[in-house]
This record gives structure tokens, sequence and C-alpha cells, in this order.
């Protein structure tokens, strides 16, 4: 599988910058260094899958994975948690990672995760509000005080942990909705722009289990489970596109777009077996084809400098 850790193609940074680096340290001081593993969504696992898009997003952009031809694709299912031996009922958001092999030999990513929004609008206040988070926790508070805590403080988290007040344990990785938070612009073939942001839905639909039936799971519920789906069914997600309009924010992943916007189903990704984690397997969402072209979100950007940090950090540690 090919590497890449930026916009085009070009490899992940060698070193971070000042606020990337402070924010891969506010991470890793939530639960400490974990050699080898990601600083977040730390605990994941990976299956071979296919995309077959249906042609309907030919109109609105030139993109490779979003014409008509099927590529292959790695998908990475995750917790949210920077501890890579927590339980999957205490990391409560969920991630879906999905790295498109294009037929020019290129990649592009797409990340999705449970929640609608993001807690933080711009890359100094998620230094914030994790340096606060680990302060916070610093003081015994638990996870409902802490949530109000961070509410009051930051605004802006506002929406973002009501969404996490409100999730509910997956039944499974399979059997999830994941939002990919951030805006994008489809590009078509006269060079228009539109904005757009994507989602994975289950085909078979979404499935949530009760607190108490949770707390009976082993710690790695989720990971048996989909291991054992596989091996009797190929899982199908479809993927959206939902069209935004004049005044939807395109630079702010706290800010959900309105239920109503314009939503067309682009294809379908079937899920085939199993894999061990490729090597070298970056999940940046800043990198984009020909065809899809970044939003201004903040977060967007920085996120690529802080997963090249982060994968710079783990790199070395082997």
């Amino acid at each position: 599988m090919k590497d890449s850790g930026s916009p085009g193609g070009i490899p992940a940074a060698a070193g971070g910058s000042g606020l990337t680096s402070q924010a891969v340290d506010a991470i890793e001081d939530l639960s400490g260094v974990h050699p080898g593993y990601r600083r977040a969504h730390a605990k994941g696992i990976c299956c071979r899958a296919v995309f077959r898009p249906n042609g309907l997003a030919v109109p609105f952009t030139t993109a490779a994975h979003l014409q008509e031809q099927e590529v292959e694709a790695v998908v990475r299912f995750s917790g949210s948690s920077t501890d890579p031996a927590l339980a999957d009922l205490l990391s409560p958001a969920k991630g879906m990672a999905v790295q498109f092999s294009l037929p020019d030999g290129s990649i592009t990513n797409l990340v999705g995760v449970t929640l609608p929004v993001f807690f933080a609008r711009t890359p100094e206040s998620f230094v914030d509000i994790v340096r606060f988070v680990h302060r916070a926790r610093a003081g015994n508070l638990g996870p409902l005080e802490l949530i109000k805590e961070i509410s009051a403080h930051f605004t802006e988290s506002k929406s973002s942990f009501l969404a996490l007040k409100k999730l509910q344990p997956p039944a499974s990785y399979a059997e999830s909705r994941y939002y990919c938070i951030h805006t994008y612009f489809l590009v078509d073939a006269e060079g228009n722009k539109r904005p757009v942001k994507f989602e994975w839905t289950p085909v078979t639909g979404v499935r949530a289990l009760s607190l108490e039936d949770a707390s009976q799971q082993p710690d790695h519920y989720l990971e048996d489970e989909l291991a054992l789906r596989l091996q009797d069914e190929s899982p199908v997600f479809q993927l959206a596109v939902i069209f935004g309009e004049e005044d939807d924010p395109t630079d702010d992943p706290t800010h959900a777009w309105p239920d109503e916007r314009r939503r067309i189903e682009i294809g379908n990704l079937h899920l085939t077996e199993i894999i061990d984690e490729p090597d070298g397997l970056l999940m940046d969402p800043a990198v984009v084809p020909a065809g899809i072209a970044l939003s201004e979100d903040p977060i967007l950007h920085f996120r690529h400098s802080a997963y090249g940090e982060s994968f710079r950090r783990r790199r070395e540690e082997h």
C-alpha cells in the first residue's frame, strides 16, 4: 500500500510545528505514550474492501474513485480513545477510516466517526480543550461532570458533547453510521465546485445495545463480532454525499448542516475480510485526488500535520 501523509501524496512531515507538537503532546498526556500506536483511535481493526460507485457522482466530480470503476480499499474501524487497552464500551465514539486505492496508484482517504460534529473549531481550541480535559480528569471528575464542565468553558463543544451523551453502545462496527464531519468541495469537469459532506450508512441498518447488554460484553466485543460476521457475510456500507447550500458553513466542523439538505447515494463499500494493518497505513483526511478539494476548515488542514507528527512518532518507536 502506498503511504502518503499529505495532500498530493507528499510524505508525512519529518517533524512537527510548535502547535502540532503541542497538540500531539496534549493527546499523549491523556493516557500516556503507547509505543507503536496512534495517538488517538489507538485501538483498531482493519478490513479489506471493494468500493463500487454507481455513477451518480459523475456529474459533480472527476474523482477517479467516484466514477463507475470499482476500486480496492482498506477500512480501519476503531475506538476514539488514546489507550489501546481500553475496553470497547468505555470508548463511546467509534471511527471508520477508508483508504481508497486509485487506478493511477495513488490513494485518498475518508475519515468518519459516529458523531455528526467535532468538539473544536480551531487547532488552538483543540489544544486548549484537550489540556482542559487532562486537568479536569486529574480532579477526578466523572464523565457527565466532565462533559458539563467542558461545555461550560468551551461553547463550541456543546453540540458535540450533547451528541456524545446520546450515543448508545454499538452492536457492531458494521451496524453504525459514520459521519465524515469536514466539508469538501466536489469539482466537476468544468471546474465548478460544490460544498459537500460524506456519510457512511450500513445497508442492514443501525443497531445499538442497551447499557445492560453492553456491560456484559467482553472488552474487545466489537472486533470479535466483526470477525465472526465476516465469516458469514460481506457487510455493506452506502456512501452518501450531502450538498451544502449558500448559508451552510464550510469552515466549522462543530456546526451541523440542516437535515433537509439534498442527499444522494453514490456507491457501496463491501467489506471482504479481516487483515493485518498494512505497514505505514496513514488515514490523513486531507489527502484528496483531482475532482475533490479541501474546504477552508482549519481543523481539516491541521489534521494533516497532526497525523503526520503522530505517524512520525510511532514509526520512530519501532
